[in-house]
């Protein structure tokens, strides 16, 4: 896990605030408190790392709009909702809108601070795709139109013939086209060209 993770707790009872605070730093991760969802969004950037411990009913915005909210402006923190036992229903739907786990009051620590890390690892693996994605992007600015062209029939699974054919154009050229391709898209292999497509292609 990256050392720039913070855990972000969002939970307007002060005694649970100290209490998440003291159990998440005690296993050595950085912690933020806010008491409401507008005191967080007013510290929030959108370069922040981490996770969110976000509590369902506070009041103003509830916990559940501030991951809709959140979510509307891709803001892509990992997001853990802390509910009590009435509050299971709304947590559920927490998940289907992309939370990634709840954990109910009383919670166990230890399911508490593995659901955590389980979070912090995916904010990682997000934020190395995102920048995968942006990398590649860059590269294929620097094709050319006819470049383009053929990297998209290639990685469709198109011969050199079909592609010359298509194009009308020799083999050779087609060849030719092709190996400027690898080396602009730093690719070894055209597996590994296709598994670039595929990730910008992801949404």
């Amino acid at each position: 896990m990256s050392d720039e993770h913070w855990v972000y707790v969002v939970d307007d009872d002060q005694a649970m605030r100290e209490s998440l605070q003291w159990l998440i730093e005690s296993d050595g991760m950085r912690v933020r408190t806010f008491d409401s969802a507008d005191a967080f969004l007013k510290a929030c950037r959108p370069d922040w790392s981490g996770c969110l411990l976000l509590d369902v009913r506070m009041p103003g915005m509830s916990g559940l709009e501030l991951q809709a909210y959140l979510g509307r402006r891709s803001i892509g923190l990992p997001v853990i909702i802390i509910t009590g036992h009435g509050d299971v229903a709304m947590a559920v739907r927490a998940m289907k809108a992309g939370a990634l786990d709840f954990i109910e009051k009383p919670f166990n620590d230890d399911a508490l601070l593995g659901s955590i890390r389980r979070a912090l690892e995916n904010d990682d693996r997000a934020r190395a795709l995102r920048s995968a994605r942006v990398d590649i992007q860059s590269r294929i600015k620097e094709l050319t139109p006819r470049e383009r062209e053929v990297m998209d029939m290639v990685t469709d699974g198109q011969s050199n013939r079909d592609i010359a054919t298509a194009l009308k154009v020799s083999a050779k050229t087609v060849e030719v086209h092709r190996s400027r391709v690898m080396d602009k898209m730093h690719a070894g292999s055209l597996a590994e060209l296709v598994r670039m497509v595929m990730t910008v292609q992801t949404t």
